[in-house]
């Protein structure tokens, strides 16, 4: 959202679900450490005096919430059609869009503020937190904090919540061939989450899960943020063709229906 115009963004998104039929899902984040001095200013935007890229982006962000969700933004001309006092909103309006609104969330006090927003929770294989904990157990306090947030802001519905993972199966030959050498790592007990350092803060980067579905579904039963998350979003290879991974999306809806026994 750092490079965005909210209110466009709000407009944008509003045609595109009218569009889909209402089936839009759209994901929202203040983006990546920013390796330029002022990057949002070269697509005309610039950064607020005295706000840092990320304090920027989290103010464009409550910005394009309220505008898709209908509130007035704009001063009325003389030739517009309001009643008295009401500012104007963007148009087009999609109704529902504003309940299917994503944040991709990286510490604890941006899940609270997703949550306080009403947004739906996204966190990733990397959170901006490292205490020598498993990444799905940081991440389960992270998504406690944005549920209490949401229940305390009075919002209606259920918050949803998506965790991403790295899952490889190995069902075949095939599979066995590529992800032997991940799976040797894993055996050894060098395949185990990482602690680094990204945008200036010590932050913890997920394993990779690898082997047969047995395998997979019991370390995946032991991971807390997996278990308590609503939707579990897979990063695949896409390098391997689509003979391969349709292979693989197979195992993976099979994994799901275990995982949701």
């Amino acid at each position: 959202m750092r490079y965005e115009n909210p209110l466009y963004m709000a407009e944008a998104a509003a045609t595109a679900d009218l569009i889909a039929g209402g089936r839009l899902q759209l994901g929202v984040s203040r983006g990546s450490p920013e390796p330029a001095a002022d990057g949002p200013a070269e697509f005309g935007y610039p950064l607020a005096f005295g706000m840092s890229p990320a304090e920027e982006a989290a103010r464009r962000i409550a910005r394009f919430r309220e505008a898709i969700s209908g509130a007035g933004i704009a001063e009325p001309g003389s030739h517009a059609h309001v009643r008295a006092g009401e500012l104007l909103p963007i148009q087009p309006q999609s109704p529902g869009l504003s309940e299917r609104i994503w944040y991709g969330a990286g510490g604890i006090d941006s899940a609270r503020r997703v949550g306080e927003l009403g947004m739906h929770l996204m966190s990733s294989t990397l959170v901006l937190e490292a205490t020598g904990e498993p990444l799905g157990t940081v991440q389960s306090r992270q998504i406690e904090a944005f549920r209490s947030a949401w229940r305390e802001a009075g919002h209606a519905g259920e918050p949803r919540v998506s965790v991403s993972r790295s899952i490889m199966p190995i069902t075949d030959d095939l599979s066995r061939t590529y992800f032997t050498p991940y799976l040797e790592r894993d055996l050894m007990g060098a395949n185990n989450d990482q602690i680094g350092e990204i945008d200036n803060t010590l932050s913890t980067f997920g394993k990779t899960y690898v082997g047969d579905l047995d395998k997979l579904e019991r370390e995946l039963r032991e991971d807390e943020a997996v278990m308590t998350s609503d939707t579990l979003l897979v990063t695949i290879p896409n390098q391997l063709g689509a003979d391969f991974n349709h292979g693989t999306f197979r195992a993976l809806a099979e994994l799901r229906d275990r995982l949701a026994a």
